[in-house]
């Protein structure tokens, strides 16, 4: 199986790096992971909502040409459907005898574009709560090694 993460900007935080690092080191023996980031786009201090609804689809169309066609691709979304980490874990194992890929796609600051939206085939929300979005990187390479154990019928313990 492929996993792939696809994230908009750089990692920056160094204590984020090394949680990623050590999760990365963690999925080895479960599956192939690739982690892409695509450029943010700048926008000026004071934008207009119009300047806003482009800036996210210049980043949706350069993350929508790094997802392959015939992946399974969940969407992190503020609006979208929140799952335990049991479900997640059985939505991908439900998923793997039509997917053997699966990407994951982490938007920037300001959000997404609707043609990232379209394209999702599952919208998740993490929490009411807000996380920034390198953050959130942390998180969710954390619920995926904690799918694969819960898949495996694997304890984990931090």
């Amino acid at each position: 199986m492929k996993i792939t993460i696809l994230a908009v900007g750089k990692l920056k935080e160094k204590y984020l790096v090394q949680g990623m690092q050590e999760f990365i080191k963690r999925l080895k023996p479960y599956c192939s992971l690739e982690i892409l980031e695509v450029s943010e786009n700048a926008l000026p201090e004071k934008f207009s909502t119009a300047q806003l609804q482009e800036h996210l689809e210049i980043e949706a169309q350069k993350i929508l040409k790094l997802v392959p066609e015939r992946a399974y691709m969940f969407l992190l979304d503020l609006h979208g459907q929140q799952l335990s980490s049991e479900a997640l874990a059985a939505q991908i194992d439900g998923l793997t005898n039509n997917y053997s890929q699966f990407v994951f796609v982490i938007g920037g600051a300001f959000g997404v574009g609707e043609s990232l939206r379209k394209r999702a085939d599952y919208r998740w929300s993490f929490s009411q709560l807000t996380f920034t979005h390198q953050m959130i990187r942390l998180l969710l390479i954390e619920q995926v090694y904690r799918a694969f154990k819960i898949s495996k019928g694997e304890k984990y313990h931090w």
